[in-house]
């Protein structure tokens, strides 16, 4: 009696319980699976940055012991792209698995790229004191900060980045005019992702811990440098990720890397007025050049080589376009950088500028990771002044080389890229990039070979010594 039903209702409550047991055991399975693909993704990302880094060191170390004055990144990316060229002839498989390895500290360090350079505009102040108001001058008007008038109201200047930028979109046109070499489609290039709310509070919460733990204890990591480090580098990074959620018109005058040195700079003013040590005090924390007593500019300087070598595995993923394109690369390219180098010890020369301040500047149209190795062949230049010519030309370029290109009728993405990047490197790059993505892989290309070149020359002592003829 009523044992049917009973075992009917038995069954069915059977059924459900393993059926929600079933959807228990599949979720906590998902929720692992997810969970370990996280914990892998972290340590991939550790491992691939941490070996760049690595292999960045331990080319300083032995270039250094061996007193060799050649860049060792520059050595080193091009030892990864023949490693990686021979690779993909003998086992492309094998090249491919290579380049995805690293792939995470790639992705990595471009969506950091700019911050790098800041530091040696954070510091300006310091360096701009033994220079008087006649000779900075006389350096805007080289690099090309001078009277300007287009769409947005401003006159163009004759000065420095502009000569680069039309002969080098000229000489490509040129070329390529005579080669005729029919355009392809470039290899896609994966873009760094936006910066998140989550990233933003983490280091708002760092920036506030940290300035309130400077100030009350300002020497708890052993010296002032240590301390005040983890404040000075939030600041530095909270301004880029702030200015780089400008609205884009915003952007066109005020461009991020503007409002994080201004981010940085107003945190040290802060910091030195609280603290009764005084500016001077701060940003001689921030940049200490120690090794055992870094502050938070050496630390964002420090990934300047892993950003050179990282052009190995850029210019190895448009191998094919190189190849294709060639001539017109290599050739604008060569005619960029030593019409860039000279015309700058001319003009020196012409506005009766110091030798020291000159030489500073020469790679002006260089990405910072390599000009500073570049004016480090010469002696009595200033790595600050170096650094901040190039920064101030990149932001010249960043603001005005998509107008400017148009109004020179340069339509061409192989020309519009490689101008772009031979004039004003990485900023100018980031710039073209955001709406002229077929020109990005030209830029890319350009942006490591423009340094290339120029290291190259540089370490020539003929080349050095034709220059220093010039400017003297």
């Amino acid at each position: 009696m009523g044992t049917p039903e009973s075992c009917k209702s038995e069954e069915l409550c059977t059924e459900l319980l393993q059926s929600r047991t079933g959807v228990t055991s599949i979720s906590t399975e998902s929720v692992t699976q997810t969970f370990r693909l996280r914990v892998f993704g972290v340590l991939h990302w550790v491992v691939s940055l941490g070996l760049i880094l690595a292999t960045d060191f331990l080319l300083k170390k032995a270039f250094a012991a061996a007193s060799i004055e050649f860049p060792s990144a520059l050595c080193g990316m091009f030892c990864i792209f023949s490693v990686l060229i021979i690779l993909d002839y003998a086992l492309p498989s094998a090249a491919v698995a290579f380049e995805k390895f690293f792939e995470p500290g790639i992705i990595f360090i471009q969506r950091w790229l700019p911050l790098f350079y800041v530091p040696y505009l954070v510091v300006l102040p310091l360096s701009l004191k033994e220079i008087p108001a006649s000779s900075a001058i006389k350096i805007c008007l080289i690099v090309g900060i001078g009277y300007w008038k287009s769409s947005y109201s401003y006159d163009h200047d004759v000065g420095g980045w502009l000569a680069t930028l039309c002969v080098t979109g000229l000489a490509a046109i040129g070329v390529r005019k005579a080669v005729k070499t029919e355009l392809l489609d470039a290899e896609p290039m994966e873009k760094p992702s936006p910066f998140s709310s989550i990233e933003l509070c983490a280091w708002t919460e760092v920036l506030l811990i940290s300035f309130a733990a400077s100030l009350v204890f300002p020497t708890a990591l052993g010296t002032r440098a240590r301390t005040y480090l983890p404040f000075l580098l939030a600041s530095t990074v909270l301004g880029y990720m702030i200015g780089s959620r400008l609205p884009s018109s915003l952007k066109k005058v005020f461009h991020p890397i503007i409002f994080c040195a201004a981010s940085a700079e107003l945190a040290a003013i802060a910091l030195g007025f609280f603290s009764k040590s005084g500016l001077d005090a701060v940003l001689g924390y921030y940049v200490t050049n120690s090794s055992s007593n870094p502050g938070a500019g050496d630390i964002l300087m420090g990934f300047l080589g892993s950003v050179i070598l990282s052009f190995a595995f850029s210019m190895f993923k448009q191998r094919k376009l190189v190849k294709r394109h060639a001539a017109e690369i290599f050739t604008s390219v060569i005619i960029s950088t030593i019409f860039s180098l000279y015309s700058t010890a001319i003009v020196g020369r012409l506005l009766a500028l110091e030798q020291s301040l000159t030489i500073s500047i020469l790679p002006r149209c260089i990405t910072v990771a390599l000009a500073v190795s570049i004016v480090s062949f010469f002696e009595g230049a200033n790595a600050s002044v170096t650094a901040a010519a190039v920064v101030v030309t990149g932001l010249v370029g960043a603001n005005f080389v998509q107008s400017t290109l148009d109004k020179l009728r340069l339509r061409d993405p192989i020309a519009r890229g490689i101008a772009t990047a031979s004039s004003c490197h990485g900023l100018g790059t980031a710039a073209l990039s955001a709406k002229e993505p077929e020109a990005l892989p030209f830029c890319a290309i350009a942006y490591a070979l423009n340094g290339i070149f120029g290291s190259i020359l540089c370490s020539i002592p003929a080349f050095r010594q034709s220059l220093l003829a010039v400017i003297a």
